[in-house]
């Protein structure tokens, strides 16, 4: 059991990376992304020279070598976190100064905290301060997380390998065969293939104690997705330990838009329908293991309901907690102005802390053709649009992470790699198009950005190490919250403004979450309608309308739950049902005009 209310979630494929190895000791739950096998074997290599561990290569030719880089990485992580831990547990000389930023870091109102400040005042305290430690303390969790949309078939001598050497599927078996007792987040959506997977492996269904050592967690959008994906795995025999609601736009990297459900009432149907969840897929997993011969418990396993996506201050911190009785709040853009918990190149970090909201903007670069949150001028982008002034658009694809596109071959590739978007230029070039089409046309192509290489290469550069195949250009995925955190923060700093014992944002006009939310959707809706303009279906009118009632009936929840909030809120419950006005009447305008396009259909 940590001792802190929220977590660090993972962000992009480095900032996390090696997050666990600098805060895990201090019990802050964290979560390394597993998508670049090669980027972790060079980090292993530098952790074992900086530590003077014995390290022995895992080439490309070691069979399996993706899913052995991942499990050695980990096992080093954990094997060094531990020592950091128990380092810092060891009074016999004294109190440490890791054991003291342990407890400065809670909040003032922990009991744990008071009780260790009770103890350090005794005389004779040694031997107490030990057994206290020993029962009290805990490591945070180190977490992995893999996106399922990312599981590329690998190929050898040009021919297939079977679907367990896919990517998500070897970064399972890496994790699977790692030491650690801790979680894998499954985000992006389900991977029925994948999930099945999951069955070949036994640390992942409970022993009979009804401890799991390995623990799912599924990063989810609503109520529906996580009941459907957990009787899935129920089915398999698969708890899942935690559902991870994040904001649908309100977050950073790939935003995975919702049909216009926002997230606090999203929450309030996970807080009030709960008990229903756990008990359908408690009931689903006791047939499963009965059929599978293994250990069923005699009761429901426990579950966590964590949230994350635009949280900025301590209140709404603390009503997230309270108001939808969750476990956990995870942290993550201001984080990334934290270089003790993340790892960010000292340019990108500059980038970031004077970033304002103009320079945050939902783009189009992901070669997953999923929105995806970015910086302005980040440093990838430049790269990229100096190779299109060079007339020689893509990139090299070095790792070939997301080389899933099969439209001109048979092996998959990236659409923003070089190869693809020469074929898809040469498709274009026989077409008879207008100018201004041919245009528009090309700059969709070129737009795609290398995201598996440009959100690895921060921590190649922090950490001093080669970038001759990756290159010097980094991609990063902060949330819009990022425009209202403008200071590299410490650790305690960080900590402090979380539990509201000061204030890192100095502006006085950041809205409250629910209400960013909320108008980054109005924005959302306002370029589906421009998509259509023209030409649309009754399908794209049926959608529109679903959209627009969605946000009309969140407006009412926010408009009932956070005007009662004002206390919660520093007295801004009138900004914020101000807000809520204004915002009604922008999207009753839009509803206007999608009936006139309905009408205009109809004729």
């Amino acid at each position: 059991m940590t001792p802190h209310s929220f977590h660090i979630p993972v962000m992009g494929i480095a900032f996390t990376i090696d997050t666990p190895l600098k805060v895990s000791h201090l019990g802050i739950d964290s979560a390394i992304s597993l998508v670049d096998d090669i980027l972790m074997e060079k980090l292993r290599r530098m952790y074992c020279e900086k530590f003077e561990m014995p390290y022995h290569e895992i080439h490309e030719g070691i069979e399996d070598f993706r899913a052995k880089r991942i499990t050695s990485y980990l096992n080093l992580i954990k094997e060094l976190a531990e020592k950091r831990f128990e380092r810092l547990k060891d009074v016999s000389r004294g109190c440490s100064d890791g054991l003291k930023q342990y407890f400065d870091l809670l909040p003032n109102t922990s009991l744990l905290k008071q009780r260790f400040i009770d103890l350090t005042q005794k005389t004779d305290r040694t031997a107490s301060l030990k057994e206290f430690l020993d029962e009290n303390l805990s490591m945070g969790n180190i977490e992995v997380n893999i996106m399922t949309k990312l599981d590329r078939e690998n190929y050898r001598h040009k021919k297939p390998l079977p679907n367990k050497y896919n990517d998500a599927h070897a970064a399972l078996r890496g994790y699977a065969n790692s030491h650690l007792s801790s979680s894998v987040i499954f985000s992006a959506g389900m991977n029925p293939r994948l999930y099945g997977y999951i069955e070949e492996f036994d640390d992942f269904y409970p022993d009979e104690n009804g401890i799991i050592k390995k623990r799912i967690i599924l990063k989810v959008s609503d109520y529906r997705s996580a009941l459907i994906q957990g009787k899935f795995l129920a089915k398999k025999g698969l708890w899942v330990s935690e559902y991870r609601i994040e904001s649908g736009l309100n977050c950073g990297g790939h935003a995975f838009a919702t049909d216009g459900h926002l997230m606090g009432p999203i929450l309030a149907q996970f807080r009030d329908r709960k008990e229903e969840l756990v008990s359908e897929t408690y009931a689903i997993l006791v047939h499963a293991l009965s059929q599978k011969k293994r250990y069923v418990p005699q009761s429901a396993l426990p579950v966590k309901i964590t949230a994350q996506g635009g949280v900025g201050t301590s209140e709404e911190h603390d009503f997230l907690l309270e108001h939808y009785k969750l476990d956990s709040v995870g942290w993550g853009t201001p984080f990334l102005l934290v270089p003790e918990a993340t790892t960010v190149d000292d340019t990108t970090l500059k980038k970031l802390s004077q970033a304002k909201e103009k320079d945050l903007y939902l783009s189009n670069i992901s070669p997953l053709g999923v929105p995806f949150n970015s910086l302005r001028g980040n440093t990838k982008d430049l790269e990229k649009l100096a190779n299109i002034q060079k007339n020689r658009p893509g990139s090299a694809c070095p790792k070939k992470y997301v080389a899933l596109n099969k439209e001109f071959t048979n092996e998959g590739i990236c659409m923003a790699s070089r190869q693809y978007q020469h074929l898809k230029i040469q498709e274009l070039d026989k077409k008879d198009l207008s100018t201004q089409a041919r245009q528009a046309a090309y700059d969709k192509i070129v737009e795609k950005s290398c995201a598996c290489v440009g959100l690895g290469t921060s921590a190649l550069l922090k950490h001093g190490l080669d970038t001759k195949t990756e290159g010097d250009g980094v991609s990063i995925c902060p949330g819009p919250n990022m425009a209202y955190f403008s200071k590299i923060a410490s650790l305690r700093e960080m900590m402090q403004h979380i539990y509201g014992e000061s204030n890192l944002i100095k502006r006085t006009d950041r809205p409250n979450m629910f209400i960013k939310e909320l108008k980054i959707y109005v924005d959302f809706l306002k370029g589906k309608m421009e998509e259509v303009q023209g030409s649309i279906t009754d399908k794209q009118v049926a959608y529109l309308s679903t959209f627009t009632t969605n946000l009309h009936e969140g407006i009412s929840y926010y408009q009932t739950i956070l005007g009662r909030a004002n206390k919660t809120f520093n007295d801004n419950s009138s900004q914020i049902l101000e807000a809520l006005k204004d915002l009604k009447v922008v999207l009753d305008k839009l509803l206007g005009e999608i009936r006139g396009l309905k009408a205009t259909n109809a004729l």
